[in-house]
């Protein structure tokens, strides 16, 4: 019987080992990159330039305001990375059996970061919902503030106020995001790993650090400009007469192009390209520390 179940919980770890490591590679990064992230939240919302905001937020709301929304972060990277990213590996080693063991062509790796893009985001929209308000608390007139404790109050409150599909409020944007973040991060990832490596010769550490560097990059470019539409119909507020600005993604898309044209939906690139290029290293860093660390106890 003791046989038995050996193998049995062997087989179940390298199943799950993926998205174990995927979500506290992405929790990990997120501890760093919190502040960068409140200060673009703030930029998208029209609070100024970066250093604008961030002396306004020092000297207004103290130290602890570029960590505001903290606990909703690291709920949406126990979701949200753990899926894609877990969902990304299996896909890719899926197809690379079918390919009989061949690298995998762009456009293949491509087609797997959108679905892991797109899971993910399914899985993790509540929490990313309840960061984006609780980022953009401050901001709102201190009668329409929600004032959420942190982010279990914010979802409890959300289902109560609202209903339990308010969780997903914004979801199609934060899909459609998510799919366009992970095409450019996780394709262009693998692609750059294969270059630096069997190209370039470079070792591991300057693989990582060159192939997140340009997966960083790509996954800003092409995810901005629905980050954008995103945030503005998360955060949104009635008016007086309970009339929302927006009345859907499209809605808002038109808008901002009559208002401001295409380049308005890149509104605070270099400060968002900051932000992601840095998260994406450090979370292919603290990934590949992990699983060195696994290798080394026989994980």
């Amino acid at each position: 019987m003791g046989g038995e179940k050996k193998p049995q919980s062997l087989g179940v770890w390298p199943t799950v080992k993926p998205f174990v490591n995927g979500g506290a590679s992405g929790m990990l990064a997120t501890c760093v990159i919190q502040p960068i992230d409140m200060i673009k939240v703030r930029i998208q919302l029209g609070q100024g330039s970066a250093g604008e905001v961030t002396k306004n937020m020092l000297k207004n709301e103290g130290f602890g305001a570029l960590y505001k929304g903290l606990s909703a972060g690291l709920l949406r990277q126990a979701t949200y990375t753990t899926a894609r990213l877990g969902t990304f590996k299996i896909l890719t080693s899926k197809a690379v059996e079918a390919n009989d063991g061949k690298p995998l062509p762009l456009y293949q790796k491509a087609l797997c970061g959108l679905t892991a893009g797109a899971i993910g985001a399914s899985v993790g929209s509540p929490a990313d919902l309840a960061l984006i308000r609780m980022q953009a608390d401050a901001t709102l007139p201190a009668a329409q503030r929600r004032n959420y404790s942190n982010a279990f109050n914010a979802l409890y409150r959300i289902v109560a106020d609202e209903g339990v599909l308010a969780l997903w409020k914004g979801a199609g944007p934060t899909v459609v995001r998510a799919m366009a973040l992970n095409m450019g991060m996780l394709a262009s990832y693998d692609q750059s790993v294969e270059f630096f490596k069997d190209s370039l010769g470079c070792g591991e550490g300057a693989t990582v650090l060159g192939a997140s560097s340009v997966s960083g990059f790509f996954a800003a470019a092409c995810s901005l400009p629905f980050d954008y539409v995103k945030t503005q119909i998360q955060k949104m507020q009635p008016d007086a007469q309970g009339k929302y600005p927006y009345t859907g993604s499209m809605d808002c898309v038109l808008k901002t192009l009559k208002s401001g044209g295409p380049f308005k939906f890149y509104t605070g690139f270099p400060v968002y390209c900051v932000r992601i290029a840095p998260h994406v290293m450090m979370t292919w860093i603290f990934l590949n520390q992990i699983q060195k660390l696994e290798k080394s106890v026989g994980l």
